[in-house]
């Protein structure tokens, strides 16, 4: 199923940056340009970066101008994830152009690539609680906490990869029918956000 194919590539990138687990390594993508893995990839390794960019920017003794300069790589890590998804979107759209849409076929509220960007997040949750239910250092009701919270979220992988197969499958069925909305994002945008407008 693609969402276990998907969830498989994640992992590989999660634990890849972890070898290193430094935001500033450099990045290696190990599948060809041409191919859906080679966007899977890019698309976790940019939300595993952001999450520890989340984690250092949250550091209380944080210098101003480290945070500053944190942010602005924050920004530009969700432009570069708003446009995976995009890409993503596009691989499904060009995969199932020529289905024949039946005439009770309905939309979803979320595309198939939103829905995997989903389960890019919670596989890095499930990494993450993990190491927390394995944590040495941690006590027995750390890890007990903690444990609970890991079964909440397998049993969310579970449901979240049961609907992106079921959409997926509608889709190749005709039952249901893709469109692709640009996000639209307007604080990056020079004509569009006043602030940067106004300093032109």
């Amino acid at each position: 199923m693609f969402s276990d194919f998907a969830f498989q590539i994640f992992n590989s990138s999660i634990e890849k940056y972890h070898i290193k687990d430094d935001v500033y390594q450099s990045f290696e993508n190990p599948y060809s340009k041409e191919d859906i893995e080679h966007l899977l990839y890019r698309k976790n390794w940019i939300d595993t970066v952001q999450w520890h960019y989340e984690d250092i920017i949250r550091n209380p003794e944080i210098n101003p101008d480290d945070a500053l300069v944190l942010k602005r790589k924050i920004d530009a890590s969700n432009q570069d994830r708003t446009d995976l998804v995009e890409f993503i979107d596009s691989y499904f759209l060009n995969k199932y152009q020529s289905v024949d849409i039946k005439p009770f076929a309905t939309i979803n509220t979320e595309s198939p690539a939103w829905a995997i960007d989903r389960l890019s997040i919670l596989a890095l949750k499930v990494y993450h609680m993990n190491e927390e239910v394995t944590r040495i250092d941690a006590s027995v009701e750390h890890k007990e906490k903690c444990q609970i919270k890991l079964n909440i979220l397998l049993e969310q992988k579970k449901d979240l990869s049961l609907a992106i197969d079921q959409l997926l499958k509608d889709i190749e069925e005709g039952k249901k029918y893709m469109k692709v909305y640009k996000q639209m994002k307007m604080y990056n945008d020079e004509e569009l956000n006043p602030v940067l407008r106004g300093n032109k």
